[in-house]
């Protein structure tokens, strides 16, 4: 071989691995679920670490998590044996029930592996909803293309599937945002006003800041105990808290659920969010009328808070 040829295979081999660093990827879903609980499953950090795992040997643990134009989100993927996966995460565009756009930069011990543009489009009706996500990839440490169609494709099943199981409730309250905020994250306040109506809280234990829990028991109209557990994973003063539900102390989780806390006009739009652990688990929530239940409980906060 000569070195004209052996040069001219180099820049070949370049100008080739120059060509797959760069990838225009693109993926459809359509999911059984209305577009304004799609965008919550897509855009609240609860939400996104119960389905942005692409298998069940990885685990997303969120560092940091401010969903706002211009807010950023770090978080882990873990697998067992092996470095932690390093996501940033920064929000520039989002469009409610509309679209999203946020740059993702993936590094593992120090090193980039790769930065992207994702946007998101939805559209839908009361009942389903369509996904289109594009993202615009540059491969840095090696080639990624393969890796990210794998881990988008499965963490958008994910999220179809956790999407149909995600119950979301709002209320515009009357009152300011600090006020809202203080009646729920009191030990002495919130167990006089949490639950439907003609429900009373009986509490065992209730710390409630990130890393703590409320252990409780919720008795109904006729008597009947419901024993309960909150663990609390965030709590982001005046803004949203996240955490998980159990069935009574330590009992089998039923779901992950988050607050938010948003000013309006000098009231507050609480939003509550709530992804059953299974499609069985929802089904049932929902057949027990979770969503009256729910919407009764944050009525009996504002009425709470009117009465002070």
């Amino acid at each position: 071989m000569t070195q004209a040829t052996a040069d001219s295979r180099a820049v070949d081999a370049a100008n080739e691995y120059e060509m797959t660093r760069f990838a225009t990827l693109t993926f459809e879903r359509e999911i059984t679920a209305p577009v304004s609980t799609l965008w919550h499953a897509w855009t609240d950090p609860a939400a996104r670490a119960v389905w942005a795992a692409p298998t069940p040997a990885v685990t997303v643990e969120f560092i940091e998590a401010d969903t706002k134009v211009g807010g950023r989100e770090i978080s882990l993927c873990k697998v067992e044996g092996q470095p932690d996966i390093r996501c940033e995460n920064g929000w520039l565009v989002l469009q409610p029930e509309k679209r999203s756009v946020n740059y993702e930069m993936i590094s593992c011990e120090g090193v980039t592996q790769s930065v992207a543009l994702v946007t998101a489009n939805m559209s839908g009706t009361a009942e389903s909803s369509r996904l289109i996500v594009t993202v615009q990839l540059s491969s840095l440490a090696e080639d990624m293309e393969e890796g990210y169609r794998q881990g988008f494709g499965a963490g958008l099943a994910n999220l179809a599937g956790v999407a149909e199981r995600t119950m979301i409730l709002q209320r515009v309250i009357q009152a300011p945002r600090s006020v809202v905020w203080g009646a729920w994250m009191n030990a002495e306040t919130l167990p006089r006003w949490w639950g439907p109506d003609g429900f009373s809280c009986r509490t065992q234990r209730i710390d409630l800041r990130a890393g703590g829990e409320w252990v409780f028991d919720m008795i109904g109209p006729d008597g009947t105990v419901f024993p309960n557990h909150h663990l609390y994973h965030e709590a982001r003063p005046e803004q949203r808290l996240a955490y998980s539900l159990l069935w009574g102390e330590n009992g089998p989780k039923h779901a992950d659920a988050w607050a938010s806390f948003e000013d309006v006009d000098g009231a507050t739009r609480v939003t509550l969010g709530m992804v059953f652990s299974t499609t069985d688990d929802c089904r049932k929530a929902m057949e027990m009328g979770a969503v009256e239940l729910g919407y009764q409980t944050l009525g009996k906060l504002e009425h709470f808070i009117k009465m002070r």
